[in-house]
């Protein structure tokens, strides 16, 4: 471990961040190295942390589920911060079976609204945005070069 000077986080994701309906949720092969803001870190890194003790508690999806929400409700767990976001810059991504090696990309977390306030979903937008289990909405914005610096592909939504 190298402990940094500027109050980000870097980690490894595994496959049980994804949202609750993503059939790559119990993928063995998922890893999604995320570099958060201090601000995801102080509001989004601890519900990282409830779910995988849930998960390494050997529980179910559904419990895992059922947990994050009972302790978002009785406010164990912070709300998201304004400006939480992190980058997703890493070519050894693999986020799923259908696209691995995704697109390098920034995601914004907020408190749950409708994509749309973000341009999400409208033509030509880049925006990409799902609205999360956990009383959140994420937004993923694709960016044109990975952490090395080359070029990553054109993002075509």
């Amino acid at each position: 471990m190298v402990k940094g000077k500027n109050g980000f986080v870097c980690m490894v994701e595994r496959s049980w961040m994804a949202p609750v309906d993503d059939p790559d949720f119990w993928n063995p092969k998922g890893r999604a190295p995320i570099c958060l803001n201090p601000a995801a870190v102080r509001s989004y890194l601890p519900r990282t942390i409830k779910k995988t003790e849930v998960m390494l508690a050997t529980k179910s999806k559904v419990q895992m589920f059922a947990d994050t929400k009972a302790a978002l409700d009785k406010k164990e767990l912070p709300a998201i911060e304004s400006g939480a976001m992190c980058y997703m810059l890493s070519k050894q991504a693999y986020l799923s079976d259908r696209d691995p090696h995704w697109h390098p990309h920034l995601m914004f977390f907020t408190p749950l609204t409708e994509p749309g306030a973000w341009g999400a979903g409208s033509p030509g937008s880049p925006i990409i945005a799902f609205k999360g289990s956990e009383g959140m909405t994420v937004f993923l914005v694709p960016v044109t070069r990975w952490s090395d610096g080359t070029a990553a592909p054109v993002f075509e939504h």
